[in-house]
């Protein structure tokens, strides 16, 4: 069996509501399936109009608004509709993207029919609890989570960090590492551009911290605003720009009236607006894998970011930026003051960040996808196999 053989159902939460990493990342692997021969049937809530075209055919699944987040939504059922459409579709392996309602009903699906299933884990989704003042529901989480990672036959993560991470969670003990690459026909240190600062009202002489993604709670927020309202304290010279939009976008702009909020960027304006930075402040804990972290890195931007799984895989603390303990405003503050008074050595860094997001190779990363794929659906003819024998 080669890749042109496979036939995969995938089931994601989110594959073009939101413009987020986990879904271009989903979106970018569809298309390498799809350019490699292989029959890819994509299984997701949609809305009109969606935040972009998905990649192959999409096929909506019956869901709900999620209270006080109306831009997601909470997949609810998987009904005859969809499951006849599944049944035509006769996938070979199973690929689940989120842990919600459907995907399970995907798991128990599969395996009446004996088919693999591979879960791909994004986000570090029991963390999300403590933004909302719900942090006794962690444990729970986890529990929950166990539960449906180990009827999987395997688990791929973004990172080695948080592919240890579940391993100490006792999540399963077949996981690999499905990393993130960066375009860098858009990503990179030539994409500077100083007319473009000036026109949304930075000087050429003051450094800029940047804040990249999408504007939510759970990206640490109030631990981004905390350390610069220590930077100001010190009268350290500095102008914010924040890249993006999201809900929690007004109490943002409430607490950095100083700061400049350039909206939503995609494409060249992204890569542009990111390489305009001078440092990428990334205080985010929930995250697995970082792609604001890399993008940044690409554009030759050094890193200030919270020591937790995803950026402490990319980012080389004292070379291509600065790791933190997470929630340490203080210390968060003494790196950003450290790279806004010293040019040479935050030079340094972001080309260091630079030569070492080189590597990240979209293709030969999701070729690993399909790899995974190809050896689960050999371990579970064997264990057939066997079983008959």
């Amino acid at each position: 069996m080669q890749t042109s053989d496979l036939r995969i159902a995938l089931f994601s939460g989110n594959y073009n509501m939101t413009t987020d990493g986990a879904n271009k990342a989903l979106n970018r692997l569809v298309g390498y399936l799809l350019r490699q021969g292989a029959q890819v049937r994509v299984y997701s809530p949609t809305i009109d109009p969606p935040a972009f075209e998905p990649t192959g055919d999409l096929v909506s699944v019956l869901s709900m608004a999620i209270p006080g987040r109306a831009e997601y939504r909470l997949p609810l059922q998987l009904t005859g509709r969809v499951k006849r459409d599944l049944e035509a579709f006769n996938p070979n392996i199973i690929h689940i993207a989120a842990p919600d309602r459907v995907s399970r009903q995907a798991v128990k699906w599969a395996k009446k029919r004996n088919l693999p299933v591979l879960c791909s884990v994004h986000t570090r989704f029991e963390t999300y609890f403590r933004y909302y003042n719900l942090a006794f529901i962690e444990p729970i989480m986890l529990a929950w989570l166990r539960h449906l990672y180990r009827k999987c036959d395997a688990l791929v993560a973004p990172s080695d960090s948080f592919a240890q991470l579940l391993r100490e969670q006792r999540m399963n003990y077949d996981i690999d590492i499905w990393s993130r690459g960066v375009d860098r026909t858009i990503f990179q240190s030539a994409q500077r551009d100083m007319a473009w600062r000036r026109q949304n009202g930075i000087a050429d002489n003051v450094t800029v911290i940047g804040f990249l993604g999408r504007i939510v709670a759970e990206k640490g927020l109030d631990v981004f605003s905390d350390t610069i309202d220590q930077l100001g304290r010190r009268k350290v010279p500095h102008k914010v720009m924040v890249i993006g939009e999201g809900p929690a976008k007004a109490w943002f702009e409430s607490r950095l009236p100083g700061a400049t909020f350039v909206g939503f960027q995609a494409g060249k304006d992204l890569g542009r607006a990111a390489a305009s930075m001078d440092i990428l402040f990334n205080p985010s804990i929930t995250e697995t894998f970082g792609n604001v972290t890399l993008e940044a890195m690409a554009s030759g931007v050094p890193v200030v970011a919270a020591k937790a799984t995803g950026s402490q895989s990319l980012v080389a603390d004292k070379k291509s930026g600065r790791l933190i303990t997470p929630g340490a405003t203080s210390q968060f503050a003494d790196a950003l003051q450290y790279y806004c008074e010293n040019l040479d050595i935050r030079q340094a860094h972001g080309e260091e960040g630079e030569r070492r997001a080189q590597s990240y190779s979209w293709d030969a990363i999701n070729q690993v996808v399909a790899d995974i794929y190809l050896r689960l659906i050999r371990q579970k003819a064997a264990q057939s196999h066997n079983a008959r024998g």
